[in-house]
């Protein structure tokens, strides 16, 4: 049972069509990659999968195991999503903690312990307005991992990080896929989806692709 199917999506923005007939399906404990140029659509393909965004021809399914009665966005999805929110007049740890504190699965040690896996320190008195591109970016993919999610939605995961950052962070979701986590992501760099991804594809001119 594929945990995330594609069949026929299709969507527009502005009469202008982002992308037509796109079936995709995303086995468990894999890594799919979409790569494509900026503009191309994968922000809008990945909140379709997520239920975000509906879209205007096509359907997109998500393992019944995943959802629940009640609940609009599905549970044990970890998104990452155009650029990271975030509460500017907290620090990190406080934004990640009002974060946990909804769901309630994960305790502090285990916030702090994700800050410190990539590179934030949780005891930085700075104000998450006050961070840079790379912190804001680390703070995201933080709140996106730190409850354990078995599935990872992640849209450029590596913006704002520098190239050494990169590469360990790479071998870090590619080691999280093979613990069985399953992952979507999106990069613009084919370098990324090569070094993670078992499934790459490729959105150009309004077709999802599959790279050999």
């Amino acid at each position: 049972m594929p945990v995330i199917s594609l069949r026929g999506v299709e969507k527009s923005y502005n009469r202008r069509a982002l992308f037509t007939d796109v079936d995709l399906d995303v086995a468990p404990g894999t890594a799919v990659g979409i790569q494509g140029e900026n503009g191309s659509g994968k922000s809008v393909l990945l909140k379709i999968i997520t239920q975000f965004v509906r879209p205007d021809a096509g359907t997109a399914r998500i393992d019944d195991a995943y959802l629940s009665p009640n609940r609009v966005f599905p549970q044990g999805f970890g998104v990452l999503i155009d650029r990271p929110g975030y509460i500017p007049s907290q620090t990190g740890l406080e934004n990640l903690l009002a974060l946990a504190g909804i769901r309630k699965v994960v305790d502090e040690r285990k916030v702090r312990d994700t800050m410190t896996l990539l590179g934030l320190d949780p005891g930085l008195p700075q104000k998450a307005r006050h961070y840079s591109l790379g912190m804001k970016q680390r703070l995201g993919l933080a709140q996106a991992i730190m409850e354990d999610q078995p599935v990872l939605i992640l849209d450029e995961p590596f913006n704002g990080l520098d190239e050494d950052t990169v590469v360990e962070f790479r071998q870090l979701f590619r080691t999280m896929v093979d613990d069985g986590r399953t992952l979507i992501m999106t990069s613009h760099q084919q370098d990324d989806i090569d070094a993670i991804c078992d499934h790459p594809h490729r959105l150009r001119r309004g077709r999802l692709e599959r790279n050999a």
